[in-house]
């Protein structure tokens, strides 16, 4: 009994340790053996211009704090070459963050293309960050279909039992109706939806519109209200770290 006094103790202490926010966001980029190395600088220079946009700063300037982090992945994820959490809660923040994307180095290990493996570590992201925010968000980009591991369908279920929505930006080169397998295999949860970009040079168009709507203060009237269990779910996610 008293030592589950304790463990429960210490739950309760990490929980109020975290910081109470508005959208814990998860950027997820592909760097698989289809990106070559000019398709993974427009990547790159279309995040960073986009949380440049005064009007995302001005977005995200409404919420009540921001945090974001972005890792790459393939037929694995990058724990390298990534950019750690970042709580953007001013315009110096913002365009310090912005900075960071523009000059990541790009893994050079780069195979499959593991869509699954990719969700499973933005989850895990999302559970061992210092933050409680209200909106838990994994923003997917990518030119393939999952190709080795976990497959997405299982991986976007843990985060949807979590509350945590996945958003998707397929890029439409080579691969037939990637749309509609993003839209049916990888995008799921409150509020989620899919973004399309036509080549890598609309990227840029393409992740500032996804991003617009991301970190709007409030969500479009087409999408489902946030389910009210979702920060529940969350802090349970994270007391059982």
């Amino acid at each position: 009994m008293a030592f589950l006094a304790i463990t429960v103790l210490l739950q309760v202490e990490r929980a109020q340790a975290e910081i109470p926010i508005s959208i814990e966001l998860v950027l997820a980029v592909d760097t698989s053996l289809s990106v070559d190395d000019i398709e993974y600088d427009l990547q790159m220079m279309g995040i960073a211009s986009a949380f440049r946009n005064p009007e995302i700063v001005d977005l995200i300037g409404q919420q009540g704090g921001v945090a974001v982090t972005l890792f790459q992945w393939s037929d694995d994820v990058d724990k390298q070459n990534m950019i750690p959490w970042h709580l953007l809660s001013s315009p110096a923040t913002i365009l310090s963050f912005a900075d960071k994307v523009e000059v990541l180095e790009r893994n050079p290990n780069r195979k499959y293309t593991g869509i699954g493996r990719a969700i499973e570590f933005a989850i895990h992201l999302i559970a061992e960050n210092g933050f409680a925010g209200r909106h838990l968000k994994i923003d997917i980009s990518g030119d393939g279909r999952d190709n080795i591991g976990t497959l997405p369908s299982a991986a976007r279920q843990q985060a949807d039992l979590r509350g945590i929505a996945i958003n998707g930006l397929p890029i439409l080169i080579d691969t037939y109706n990637l749309d509609k397998y993003y839209r049916d295999k990888v995008i799921l949860g409150p509020g989620a939806f899919l973004e399309i970009a036509t080549d890598y040079s609309d990227f840029a168009r393409a992740f500032l519109r996804k991003l617009r709507r991301e970190v709007a203060p409030s969500i479009s009237q087409t999408d489902p209200p946030p389910r009210g269990s979702a920060r529940q779910a969350h802090a349970k996610l994270k007391s059982a770290r």
